[in-house]
């Protein structure tokens, strides 16, 4: 097993070691799209060597020109039994094809050369080389004294990058020419965006108008993970750091779940939208989660799995109260039989230990909580279930009640969750005040979809679909593009909103329900 001094993540989060001109054999995690392959030992590694090598491609020796090149050696240092074998397999691939591995990172290049015929696979040859430093002037232009802007690269040992674990792996020293004099530049470093924990309630403000459309964000994802259930519901949970019970709203889905990079791109603020217009995906911009989240409550906590693997993600305001840069702590671990084992691949075990003790800390789930809630997917079950508390607040009161309903499933009185204020949403020319998805989730959701794909389920009691075309009577259909897209426009009349003298237009993207405009019918 590796020791701390020798690595501490098999995959860092955040700073990347290097081999420097002292070491005579340094450790290599060796991986292939992310999996892992097998942990190495390179016998004679250069400096500045990254620490993981990630395989990005697989082609045939033929179309690969190794003349000046250097080399190194990779033996195998497997941890398990199933290390070893992945390494023969991955080696014996390579043999049989004549093939090259490559493995790309920022300035270096690796070239994993196929073993001969002979080789008992304990020592595989390895070329290698460098990106050349450009010239600092880029070649326009020379100091009055004749002298050139050159550009050299300090050599950085294992002590300084780790202590610095914000520092930019590409780190240049600039030597400018000024008048007859050369003068040596800091370094020059890449700039990152900072997130102030206070971002978070800005997210918040995205739904300030309608609370729902906060809810409706969540339910989107749920359904661009191909669930079949949802279970949204706000029940009483004690909380130790606030000493009584307080409200929490989940939101459960049985979906595919998300792996670790996954959940990590979920915290990102934002993400390159897709290419291609799926019609059958409504997330698009990667910020539905966080200002969903945040408009309803201060603190949010993600459980989610798939058929290999088990996160928990904590999105919260009361961690980071007080701290100059947003922290989310992740904990994910990989499935080994019947048992979910942490994941030292992507987090080493102290950092997992440091993020479920802010979790514990900071939230109601314990580890007995933890648990119950992860007994909830059963035995291979997929799913993600999101739990909202520290809820908002209207007057003295939660600007969400909930209702439980009457037991026994009964049709007569369903569980709701309401909008506490009743305010009406403004709509110019609105008079009538009878617009329950104004107020009522439930009726909100009977309307949410298009197409429903979806069973969901409000305080425990399953919400009766409304397809907008089938609940219209003399309808006609008139389709169309708008702006190279195309457009479909339902036309009909709502026997149950003529009856309350309302009528306006339900407007659908992607099949989900973005705007209602009601007007008073004269």
């Amino acid at each position: 097993m590796l020791s701390d001094a020798d690595v501490d993540n098999k995959i860092p989060t955040q700073g990347l070691r290097y081999a420097d001109a002292s070491d005579s054999e340094y450790y290599i995690l060796l991986t292939k799209d992310k999996k892992p392959i097998c942990r190495t030992r390179c016998l004679n590694p250069p400096e500045h060597l990254p620490h993981h090598w990630n395989v990005n491609d697989i082609v045939p020796t033929s179309k690969i020109i190794l003349d000046g090149m250097s080399h190194c050696f990779l033996s195998p240092a497997p941890e398990c039994s199933r290390d070893h074998n992945e390494w023969r397999r991955f080696l014996i691939y390579l043999q049989g094809r004549d093939m090259v591995a490559i493995a790309k990172f920022k300035f270096w290049e690796f070239y994993i050369l196929p073993p001969d015929q002979t080789s008992n696979f304990t020592n595989i040859r390895v070329a290698y080389k460098m990106e050349k430093t450009r010239n600092a002037s880029n070649g326009r232009g020379h100091g009055e004294s004749g002298r050139s802007c050159q550009v050299v690269r300090p050599t950085a040992t294992k002590a300084n990058i780790n202590d610095s674990p914000t520092l930019p792996v590409n780190i240049v020293k600039e030597t400018v020419s000024r008048g007859n004099a050369c003068i040596q530049a800091g370094p020059l470093e890449k700039n990152f965006v900072r997130a102030d924990p206070s971002y978070l309630q800005t997210l918040g403000q995205a739904h300030s108008g309608w609370i729902f459309g906060a809810i409706a964000e969540l339910v989107d994802n749920s359904r661009d993970a191909k669930a079949t259930k949802l279970e949204i519901s706000i029940e009483s949970i004690y909380f130790k750091k606030a000493g009584k019970d307080i409200p929490m709203l989940s939101i459960i889905d049985d979906g595919h779940g998300m792996t670790h990079q996954d959940v990590v791109r979920m915290t990102y603020f934002g993400h390159k939208q897709p290419d291609a217009d799926d019609p059958n995906r409504i997330g698009r911009f990667g910020v539905g989660f966080k200002t969903g989240a945040m408009r309803l409550g201060k603190d949010a906590l993600v459980l989610t799995q798939t058929a290999d693997s088990r996160s928990i993600a904590f999105l919260s305001q009361s961690l980071n109260q007080g701290k100059d840069n947003l922290e989310i702590p992740i904990v994910s671990y990989y499935r080994k039989g019947q048992f979910m084992e942490l994941d030292t691949v992507v987090q080493s075990e102290a950092t997992a230990k440091y993020n479920l003790k802010s979790i514990k800390e900071f939230s109601p789930f314990n580890k007995y909580l933890i648990g119950e809630k992860a007994g909830l997917f059963q035995d291979k079950c997929t799913g993600t279930q999101i739990y909202i508390w520290n809820l908002d607040q209207w007057g003295s009161n939660y600007c969400l009640e909930w209702d439980n309903g009457l037991n026994g499933g009964s049709s007569f009185h369903q569980g709701d969750i309401l909008i506490r204020s009743r305010r009406i949403r403004s709509r110019p020319g609105q008079i009538s005040q009878k617009v329950p998805l104004d107020y009522s989730l439930r009726s909100y959701l009977e309307v949410i979809f298009l197409v429903p794909r979806m069973k969901i389920y409000v305080q425990g009691s399953l919400v009766r679909s409304r397809p907008l075309a089938k609940s219209l009577n003399k309808t006609c259909v008139e389709t169309g593009t708008i702006m190279g897209k195309s457009a479909h426009l339902t036309l009909g009349r709502c026997q149950l909103e003529w009856e309350q003298m309302n009528c306006g237009i339900f407007l659908y993207w992607h099949g989900r329900l973005i705007e209602v405009s009601f007007q008073f019918v004269i």
